[in-house]
C-alpha cells in the first residue's frame, strides 16, 4: 500500500491540534524522566543533557512520564498517588488539559518494586507455549493498567544472530517464526489489557558487527526481509501493535532513527502500520553524537521526524528547544511536527487519556498475586532444557533422593542469579543494595532444600561468577568428595554497562563460562563423586567439555533465568516432580570464533572438508532431553504436490514410549533441495506442544501455508518458488526421525501482507501404544 504521510485522525484529535501553539505540538512529543539521577540504567545516560526542571518542562504540557515507577524503588501506591495529583495537575493546569501517557519497562514482567518477575525471553523460547506467555503478557498489563501505565516497552523480536551480545537474553530465539509467534502473543496479552506494547528494535540490532552493542549492522537487504523483519511484522499484522521503538543500530552507514525506507516504507506504507514511533532512549541525540550524520541536536530532530519517529524518549534533548528554533527560523517544516503530533494524540485517545479524570487512585494493589506466581511457575518449568543426562537425573525424593548432597557454585544461593537484565532486582536494585526485593524470590539452594527435604545438603560456593579468586575451589572440592552427590550451579550474573557477565552492554570475546567457573566445575568431576551441573544464564556458552568426554558433568540442565519461582522449577526437575520439556531455542556454540551462526545457515555455512575450523553447534538448535521418550513416526502429507502459494498438510504421529507423563515439542522442519537463491539446510516449519501419557499417542497436523517457505529471490521480490521440499520430524533440526518429500509446483507465487504466516496445528488422540498402525 502508498503511504499518503497524513494519519487518520477523529475530529476531535483535528480540532484539539489546531489549537495548539508550537511549544505545546513539541511537549507532546517529548518525555520527562522525573526520576533520573546518577543511577545509571540507560546507555550513556549521565552523558545525554537535563531537561531542566520538571515544572517548567510541563508549562505547555507533556506527552509521556517516563519510567514513573520503574526508575527507583517507590512503593506502588503512593507513587500512584502521586501520579493520580499530578495527571490532575496536567488536566487543569496546562492551557489544554491533556495527561501525560505513562510508559515502563515489561520486558521479564512489569520493571517496578514488588512485581512479579517472570522468566526471561530467552526462556520464553525454550518453552515454545505462545499460549502461555499471552497469558503472561495479560497478567503484566493488568497490574500496568491498575498503576495508571498506558505503555509497555516489551517485547523485544531481534533474531539471535550471535551469542557473545549482551543482550541475548533479551530475545527469544534465533528462529524468526519462534520469535514472532511467541512476541506476537505477548502482544495479545498485554493489549487486551488495554495497555500498548512496544515493539524492539526495530530493526536489525542483534546483527551488530563482532556481536558488540551499538556497533554498526553489515546485514544484507536479504537477510533483513528474511530473517530480521517477519518477526515485527507479525506483530504488526497480526498482533496489531501500537507502537514501535528504533534500533540503535546503523545499517550499511545509515542509522535506523534516520532511515525512512524501515521506519515509514516498509512499517507504514507496506505493513500498514498506524501506530506511534517512539525513539529508544536517546537516539535522536545520538545522531549527532554516535553517528555524526546530524550536525547538532536541532538537525538531528529534523531527520528523526522525517524517518518516521514520532516521539523523543526518554527526554525532549533534541525535540524542544533545539527543534524549536529551527522551526522559528524557517529552516524546519512544521509540517512533520505535526504529523507526529496527531499520531501521539490519537494514541492518547485510543487510551482513553483524554476522558480520564484520575479521581481514585488505587488504595491496594497486589502486584505478585498467586496468578502472577502460578504463571511465571509454569512458564519456569517449561522453559528448563535438560541437555544431558546418564540416567543419573531424576534423583528422586525423600528416602529415594541421596543422602548427603554438596551444592557447589556461585550461583546456588543466589536469588539474582535467577533474574534477567531488565528484571528491576538487577536492573535498579542493583543501585540500591539497602532496599529489600519486594517479593518472594527463593534461591535454588533454599527451593532444593524444600524439594528433597530428608537430603543433607551442604553448601559450598566454590568461586565467584566473575574474577579470578581460587581460593574457596578447595573447600568444595572437600565437599563433594564427602557427599554422595554435587550439583553445581553456575552461570551469568545479568547487569548493565560492564555491571555484570550479560545484558545490555555487557558483551564478550569469549564464550568460555565466566571467571573460574570451568576449573572449578572440572576440579569436582574429578573427585569422582557424581556430578549435576545447573546452569544459570542469559546466553548459551560454549561447554562441549560438558557435554562429553572425561570432565563432563553427569547430566547438564540448562535454565535461562527462570525468574521468581524458577528454584523451584529446577529443584522439581532434578527431583522429578518436573518431566523436563523445554528445548534449545538458540544453538549450543562451539565457539566464540564459530560466531555468527544461525541454524539457518545455507549449505556453505555448516562444516565441510573445505575449512579445518568447523562451525557445528555442540548442541543443536530444538535438542532437549526429557525423563521419558517419544517416538515420532509416519509423517504423511495429504497431497504429494502442492501449487506455489497453496496450503498443504502434513501429519505425524507422536507416542510417549516411556514410563512418565511428559510434554514432547512436535518440530516439523524443511529443506528447499534447489533454489534460486541459497536456502537454509534446515527451517523450522510449525511447532506443537503435546503432553501425553505413557503409551498414549496422538496424531499432530500441521496445515502449512507455502508461504512459510519464501524467500526474496535476486531481485528481492518475496516469493514462493516451484521445487522439491524434504520435510522430517524429529527432536531437533538435525535428526530426521520421520520424513516425506513435497513437491510444489506452478509458478513462482509473489508474497503480500494478505499472505498467511502461520501454521495452524490440530492434535488428535489415537490408540493406546502397542495399537498405533
Amino acid at each position: 500500500m502508498e503511504y499518503s504521510g497524513v494519519p487518520e485522525t477523529s475530529k476531535r484529535v483535528r480540532e484539539l491540534h489546531a489549537r495548539m501553539t508550537l511549544e505545546e505540538k513539541l511537549a507532546q512529543l517529548v518525555g520527562y524522566w522525573v526520576d533520573q539521577g546518577d543511577d545509571i540504567v540507560a546507555p550513556m545516560q549521565g552523558e545525554m543533557a537535563s531537561t531542566g526542571k520538571y515544572s517548567d518542562a510541563t508549562t505547555h504540557g507533556l506527552g509521556h512520564l517516563t519510567r514513573v515507577y520503574g526508575t527507583r524503588p517507590v512503593e506502588p501506591t503512593e507513587r500512584a498517588a502521586w501520579l493520580w495529583a499530578e495527571q490532575r495537575r496536567l488536566r487543569e493546569e496546562t492551557r489544554l488539559g491533556i495527561p501525560a501517557l505513562v510508559h515502563e519497562e515489561c520486558l521479564t514482567g512489569l520493571a517496578a518494586w514488588q512485581a512479579a518477575t517472570f522468566p526471561t525471553p530467552l526462556a520464553w523460547g525454550a518453552a515454545f507455549d505462545p499460549d502461555l506467555v499471552e497469558e503472561m503478557g495479560s497478567l503484566i498489563g493488568q497490574s500496568m493498567r491498575e498503576l495508571g501505565i498506558h505503555q509497555g516497552l516489551a517485547p523485544v523480536l531481534d533474531v539471535i544472530r550471535d551469542a557473545r551480545w549482551g543482550r541475548v537474553d533479551e530475545c527469544i530465539a534465533e528462529d524468526p517464526y519462534v520469535v514472532g509467534t511467541i512476541a506476537t502473543a505477548y502482544v495479545r496479552g498485554l493489549q487486551s489489557e488495554g495497555v500498548h506494547a512496544t515493539l524492539k528494535h526495530f530493526v536489525g540490532y542483534s546483527a551488530s558487527q563482532s556481536g558488540r552493542n551499538h556497533a554498526p549492522v553489515h546485514a544484507g537487504p536479504r537477510e533483513i526481509a528474511d530473517v530480521l523483519l517477519p518477526p515485527f511484522e507479525m506483530a504488526v499484522l497480526d498482533g496489531g501493535v501500537r507502537s514501535v521503538m528504533n534500533s540503535y543500530a546503523e545499517i550499511d552507514g545509515v542509522p535506523v532513527a534516520a532511515d525512512e525506507t524501515y521506519l515509514t516504507d516498509v512499517l507504514r506504507g507496506q505493513w500498514g502500520f498506524d501506530g506511534v514511533v517512539v525513539s529508544d532512549y536517546f537516539s535522536v541525540a545520538f545522531l549527532q553524537v554516535m553517528h555524526a550524520v546530524a550536525e547538532d541536536l536541532g538537525h538531528a530532530a529534523e531527520i528523526a521526524l522525517k524517518a518516521g519517529i514520532d516521539i523523543e524518549l526518554p527526554t525532549g534533548d533534541a525535540f524542544l528547544e533545539p527543534l524549536a528554533e529551527r522551526i522559528r527560523s524557517g529552516v524546519t517544516d512544521v509540517a512533520i511536527v505535526d504529523r507526529a503530533v496527531l499520531r501521539l494524540l490519537s494514541q492518547k485517545e485510543e487510551l482513553g487519556l483524554l476522558d480520564e479524570t484520575f479521581d481514585s487512585p488505587p488504595e491496594f494493589i497486589d502486584l505478585d498475586s498467586p496468578a502472577h506466581r502460578d504463571v511465571a511457575r509454569r512458564l519456569a518449568e517449561e522453559s528448563v532444557v535438560l541437555l544431558t543426562n546418564d540416567g543419573t537425573l531424576p534423583l528422586g525424593s525423600g528416602a529415594d533422593a541421596p543422602k548427603r548432597i554438596a551444592l557447589i557454585g556461585p550461583n546456588a544461593a543466589s536469588s539474582e542469579a535467577l533474574m534477567g537484565c531488565y528484571s528491576f532486582a538487577n536492573h535498579v536494585l542493583a543501585h540500591h543494595p539497602e532496599v529489600p526485593l519486594g517479593f518472594e524470590i527463593p534461591t535454588f539452594a533454599e527451593a532444593l532444600g524444600v524439594e528433597l527435604d530428608a537430603s543433607d545438603i551442604v553448601l559450598a560456593r566454590g568461586c565467584d561468577v566473575e574474577g579470578t579468586d581460587t581460593s574457596a575451589i578447595d573447600e568444595a572440592v572437600d565437599a563433594a568428595r564427602n557427599a554422595e552427590l554435587a550439583v553445581i550451579v553456575a552461570g551469568d550474573r545479568a547487569g548493565l554497562f560492564g555491571r555484570g557477565t550479560v545484558g545490555e552492554g555487557n558483551d564478550v570475546e569469549s564464550l568460555e563460562l565466566p571467571g573460574v567457573q570451568r576449573e572449578l566445575i572440572e576440579r569436582v568431576v574429578a573427585t569422582g563423586t557424581p556430578v549435576v551441573l545447573v546452569l544459570l544464564t542469559g546466553r548459551p556458552y560454549a561447554i562441549d567439555w560438558a557435554v562429553s568426554g572425561e570432565t563432563a558433568p553427569r547430566a547438564v540442565v540448562q535454565a535461562f533465568f527462570p525468574g521468581e519461582e524458577g528454584a523451584g522449577a529446577i529443584a522439581g526437575v532434578l527431583s522429578g516432580r518436573v518431566v523436563p520439556s523445554g528445548r534449545l531455542p538458540v544453538s549450543l556454540p562451539r565457539s566464540a570464533g564459530a560466531q555468527p551462526y544461525s541454524y539457518l545457515h545455507p549449505i556453505l555455512g555448516g562444516p565441510s572438508e573445505i575449512t579445518s575450523a568447523s562451525s557445528a553447534p555442540v548442541l543443536p538448535f530444538g535438542h532437549g532431553l526429557s525423563y521419558t521418550s517419544f517416538e515420532r513416526t509416519q509423517l504423511t502429507l495429504g497431497a504429494s504436490t502442492v501449487d506455489a502459494g497453496d496450503t498443504f498438510t502434513a501429519r505425524v504421529v507422536v507416542q510417549n514410549t516411556g514410563d512418565v507423563e511428559g510434554a514432547d515439542v512436535v518440530q516439523l522442519y524443511a529443506r528447499d533441495v534447489h533454489g534460486s537463491v541459497t536456502r537454509p539446510v534446515a527451517q523450522l516449519l510449525g511447532y506443537s506442544r503435546v503432553t501425553l501419557k505413557p503409551g498414549e499417542a496422538v496424531s499432530v497436523e500441521f496445515e502449512v501455508p507455502t508461504t512459510r517457505l519464501a524467500f526474496s529471490d535476486a531481485k528481492m521480490q518475496r516469493i514462493v518458488e516451484p521445487g522439491t521440499i524434504e520435510l522430517w520430524v524429529g527432536p531437533s533440526c538435525d535428526t530426521r526421525e520421520t520424513e516425506a518429500r513435497l513437491e510444489i509446483t506452478g509458478d513462482k507465487a509473489l508474497v503480500t501482507t494478505a499472505s498467511p504466516r502461520y501454521v495452524q496445528v490440530e492434535v488428535a488422540a489415537l490408540a493406546l501404544a502397542g495399537t498405533v498402525n
